[in-house]
């Protein structure tokens, strides 16, 4: 994971709300993003989703019901997000937060895309 990036804004307030399965972010430049669960787990950052290399990632299908189970801090820098399917690899700094919550109109229309290629759904087979 590359390092934060000076000019990132910190999360002042990060609230798991479990009945709408979204995760609030809430920077310090006033920016406020709420991340589906769904959202958050197929764009996860981990190995066992981007892969290892460029054009490695594998797409994440069936996950339109996953829920987070957790989040955990990790250090000054980055949190750690459970799902209730037990994937829990992959740390969300906070620059890549940023990311997802800046420009989640377009990463999901993209992911949604890549499903439709393949042919692929977001519900359980």
């Amino acid at each position: 994971m590359a390092g934060l990036q000076p000019s990132t804004p910190n999360p002042i307030e990060i609230h798991l709300h479990r009945a709408s399965a979204t995760l609030e972010v809430t920077f310090d430049d006033g920016a406020r993003f709420v991340l589906p669960a769904e959202f958050l787990r197929v764009l996860s950052p981990s190995a066992e989703v981007r892969g290892h290399g460029a054009g490695q990632g594998v797409l994440q299908v069936g996950k339109r019901a996953v829920r987070l189970a957790n989040v955990e801090a990790v250090g000054h820098y980055a949190v750690k997000l459970t799902f209730d399917d037990g994937h829990d690899s992959g740390l969300y700094s906070w620059d890549y937060l940023y990311q997802l919550g800046r420009d989640q109109a377009r990463l999901w229309q993209g992911y949604l895309d890549e499903l439709a290629a393949a042919g692929a759904s977001r519900d359980r087979q």
